[in-house]
């Protein structure tokens, strides 16, 4: 399947919510959380106002011209916080889009513009049960803590 991957544009940013939502992690078997979960202020951390500092920055996936999947940061406390120079992953796909290599080319996208921008490193949270967890594994996060079911992931860019 073709894709680009590509900055997103400022009338796209309300995109963000979708792809926070679909950022879920729903393990087989269990009912995913109403859409209204996303306008918890622990998850608002993600997209409330993105854009507007200078650590947000976002790539977007895009098949015909449709986007359909993002990987986003910014430097923000959220669950992957390591500190307040390093900003944190977000990433998500739509369901029919995922395991077709898009994440991964959307994840080097990323740390290359964090590269080119002087940060020393960046962060996430996964879940545990998460199969994205290899990904990040493959690109050079390591597991520097964890909590009852997710991991805390760095990536040294220097």
């Amino acid at each position: 399947m073709g894709y680009a991957i590509r900055k997103i544009k400022q009338s796209e940013i309300p995109l963000l919510s979708d792809f926070l939502y679909e950022a879920i992690f729903v393990p087989e078997g269990v009912a995913p959380p109403p859409r209204e979960i996303i306008d918890r202020p622990e998850l608002q951390v993600y997209t409330s106002a993105f854009g507007e500092r200078d650590s947000d920055i976002c790539y977007v996936a895009e098949v015909n011209g449709r986007v359909v999947g993002a990987v986003w940061v910014r430097v923000m406390d959220d669950y992957g916080h390591i500190d307040d120079e390093t900003p944190s992953f977000a990433i998500s796909l739509y369901r029919e889009y995922r395991s077709q290599g898009m994440g991964t080319a959307l994840m080097k996208a990323m740390l290359d513009e964090l590269k080119e921008k002087g940060y020393r490193r960046a962060s996430l949270a996964v879940q545990k049960a998460n199969g994205a967890l290899n990904m990040y594994k493959k690109l050079g996060f390591e597991i520097v803590d964890e909590k009852d079911e997710e991991y805390i992931m760095l990536c040294h860019l220097c």
